[in-house]
C-alpha cells in the first residue's frame, strides 16, 4: 500500500443532464429505458422502476458512474483508503466546485469531463487557480479527460450539416449515439484557463487486429518520465474516441505521449482523408509547463467497460503507485 490520495471528479450537472428533452435526440445521454430497448436483454438487470430511475438520471448513476468503479476499487486496494468521488452538481442541486477546499488533501485527481456541452459547465476562476496551485507541487498529478465531440460542424446549410453528421455516425458505428453529441466543456475551459487549450475533436474508431484483439498503442517512451506506461501495451477499443488537438499554446505546453491507430476498415472519416492514420490519445505537460504532471486523455482510460482491462489496470497501477519525487 502507498499513501496516495485519489479524487475522481465527475464534472457533470445531474439536474442539467436530466433536463434534456427526450423529444430531441442530439446532445444528451440516453435514458435507461432507451438502452433497454436498443440492447435488449443486456440491461434488464436495471429494469425495475422501483429501484432504478428509468431516465437519464438512472443512466448517470448506474451506467456512467459504474464504469469507473473498477478503478476506484483498485485505487482503494493500492492506497488502503477509498478514492473520493464527487459530482459537480448532484441530483439535489448541491454544487461542489473543484476548488482548494476539495483538493487540498489529495495528490491524484481524475476530472471525468462527461458533461454535455449543452449544459455549459465551465471552470471558474477559483477552480482554475486551485488547479494551478495544485500543479506547483512536483508530486501531484491531474488527468483532465474530455470525451468525444461527434457531429460538430461549421457547415451552414442543413443538407451539408446532415451529410457530415451521417459520415461521422457511420464511421464510429454506435447506434446509441445521436448525430450530434459533444462533451467536455468543463475540461476545455479548465485547460484553456491553465494556458494549455485542447479541443476534443471527433469520435474516431480505434483499430483492432484481425483476431479482434486490441492494436498496440504508439508510445513516446522517452517522454514517459513517470513510467506511467511501463508494461502498458494497449488502451481500449471504445468505438468513438477523440483526437486531442492542441492549439498553438497547447503545442508549447503539452507533448503527445500516446497515439492510437484508427480503424481504416471502418467507413471513412474526414479526419483520415489527408492520410492521417493515428489520433493523439494521451497528452502530457512538459516539465517546464508545470512542476506537477497534467495528463489529457479520454475518460475511458479509467473505465472497465471498453476492453483492454488488463493493460489499463497496469496503467492505473502505475499512476496510483508512482514514486514520490526526490
Amino acid at each position: 500500500m502507498n499513501d496516495r490520495r485519489v479524487l475522481i471528479y465527475f464534472s457533470w450537472s445531474t439536474p442539467a443532464e436530466v433536463a434534456a428533452p427526450l423529444t430531441v435526440i442530439d446532445d444528451r445521454f440516453p435514458a435507461i429505458f432507451e438502452l433497454r430497448r436498443l440492447f435488449y436483454p443486456a440491461y434488464e438487470g436495471l429494469a425495475d422502476p422501483a429501484r432504478i430511475d428509468q431516465g437519464v438520471g438512472g443512466f448517470l448513476e448506474h451506467v456512467q458512474r459504474h464504469n469507473f468503479a473498477a478503478f476506484a476499487e483498485q485505487a482503494e486496494t493500492q492506497t488502503g483508503q477509498p478514492a473520493t468521488q464527487v459530482e459537480r452538481v448532484t441530483k439535489d442541486g448541491i454544487i461542489t466546485p473543484l476548488d482548494d477546499a476539495l483538493i487540498a488533501k489529495v495528490d491524484t485527481i481524475l476530472v471525468i469531463s462527461l458533461d454535455s456541452l449543452r449544459t455549459r459547465q465551465e471552470a471558474g476562476h477559483s477552480e482554475i487557480g486551485a488547479v494551478r496551485r495544485f500543479l506547483t507541487n512536483s508530486d501531484h498529478l491531474i488527468a483532465i479527460c474530455p470525451h468525444h465531440d461527434i457531429g460538430e460542424t461549421s457547415d451552414t446549410t442543413p443538407e451539408a450539416r446532415v451529410a457530415r453528421q451521417m459520415v461521422e455516425h457511420s464511421h464510429h458505428g454506435d447506434k446509441a449515439i445521436p448525430p450530434r453529441q459533444g462533451f467536455g466543456g468543463f475540461a476545455r475551459s479548465l485547460l484553456a484557463g491553465l494556458g494549455v487549450p485542447v479541443e476534443n475533436r471527433f469520435g474516431l474508431r480505434p483499430a483492432t487486429e484481425r483476431d479482434g484483439s486490441l492494436t498496440p498503442i504508439e508510445v513516446e517512451r522517452s517522454m514517459d518520465r513517470l513510467h506511467l506506461l511501463e508494461g502498458v501495451a494497449t488502451f481500449n477499443a471504445h468505438p468513438h474516441l477523440p483526437h486531442l488537438e492542441r492549439s498553438a499554446l497547447g503545442i508549447e505546453g503539452l507533448d503527445v505521449l500516446v497515439q492510437q491507430r484508427i480503424d481504416l476498415t471502418a467507413p471513412p472519416h474526414p479526419f483520415t482523408q489527408n492520410g492521417r492514420t493515428t489520433f493523439d490519445a494521451l497528452l502530457q505537460s512538459r516539465p517546464e509547463t508545470f512542476a506537477g504532471t497534467l495528463l489529457v486523455g479520454d475518460p475511458t482510460l479509467w473505465s472497465s467497460t471498453a476492453g483492454g482491462l488488463d493493460s489499463l489496470r497496469r496503467f492505473w497501477s502505475n499512476v496510483v503507485g508512482r514514486t514520490h519525487p526526490g
